[in-house]
């Protein structure tokens, strides 16, 4: 350990060395990923509200889908002001306490995501499989419970990630990452990480797997329910309302995986920036589109708020 190392472990200070170090591709990227993050922000935000002040969207589904967004924008907010920074910033460090704070958030948010794609599956299955007892099923007081599982788990989950991770003595302070995340920071310490690795696998790959199988066999119940329609408008009708949810858990589960549960072996720095990037900074930016694009109901949900806000109030009065 040489003495920049000493006085890093001293002062509780690591070193990011962020996306790249090429000056005018550091200007391109800040540009792009400001927008990208403006665009997160006003969407996820754009979502919570509409759901809240629409009487029509006062359903399970769309409650699950604002906490979706409320966790988008904590996931996106946990990295992406950081990244933006150190993208402008000669120096960038960041404190042992604050990248402690950054890796729990990001592993709690990413946990609590991944568990209420799996919930949202199983609300599409009690929808389009139980319409009858749907409303029997998918009570508030059930749908609460599951929020609060959800919540609860993430959270644990990120607390023994998060102290499995700092209980390890560092010997370099440089994170070959943009971000606090576990596999860099392995790379950093002293001892064998084989234990860590193995608490991420079985821990964060149960999470991983169970939530794919939720979603799976709620998708399979669907699909095996569809196909006995017999009113091809019906089948699309639950295709479209199903397809916005598969693409999220598609982009979402598909990425994580890649990162977390292939061989140290194969791990590659670079490759797991561009990947991160993706899950914590462009999925949150596109969830509010993905579910609201191809959402009748949330588009309906913005022209009457819309309608009710402005123009009968007189904001925007029509020339008739």
């Amino acid at each position: 350990m040489d003495m920049e190392d000493v006085n890093k472990t001293v002062d509780g200070e690591f070193s990011l060395l962020g996306l790249t170090e090429e000056p005018r591709l550091k200007l391109i990227l800040f540009v792009v990923f400001t927008v990208v993050y403006i665009l997160t922000v006003i969407g996820n935000i754009g979502i919570i509200v509409l759901i809240r002040l629409s009487p029509h969207l006062q359903t399970p589904m769309y409650f699950f889908l604002s906490h979706l967004s409320f966790v988008d924008l904590c996931y996106s907010s946990d990295i992406a002001p950081r990244m933006l920074v150190d993208l402008v910033s000669e120096t960038k460090k960041i404190f042992r306490v604050g990248c402690v704070m950054q890796l729990f958030i990001f592993f709690a948010a990413g946990t609590i995501e991944a568990l209420l794609l799996a919930t949202m599956a199983y609300d599409r299955y009690a929808a389009v499989c139980q319409p009858l007892h749907y409303m029997a099923i998918m009570t508030k007081r059930f749908c609460v419970l599951l929020l609060t599982m959800v919540y609860t788990v993430g959270i644990l989950h990120s607390m023994i990630e998060t102290g499995c991770t700092f209980r390890l003595p560092f010997c370099h302070w440089t994170i070959h990452h943009f971000c606090c995340d576990i596999p860099p920071l392995l790379k950093l310490s002293c001892t064998n990480t084989f234990i860590n690795e193995v608490v991420l696998f079985i821990f964060g790959g149960s999470l991983a797997i169970s939530s794919l199988l939720a979603v799976f066999i709620s998708y399979a119940a669907i699909i095996s329910a569809v196909l006995r329609m017999r009113s091809s408008a019906a089948r699309l009708r639950v295709f479209s309302t199903c397809a916005s949810h598969f693409t999220g858990v598609t982009l979402y589960f598909g990425t994580i995986i890649f990162t977390y549960l292939r061989p140290s072996s194969v791990y590659s720095l670079d490759q797991d920036k561009a990947v991160t990037l993706f899950y914590t900074v462009v999925i949150p930016m596109l969830n509010p589109l993905i579910y609201s694009l191809r959402n009748k109901d949330v588009k309906d949900g913005l022209r009457k708020i819309i309608v009710r806000k402005f123009i009968l109030r007189g904001i925007f009065p029509l020339n008739l």
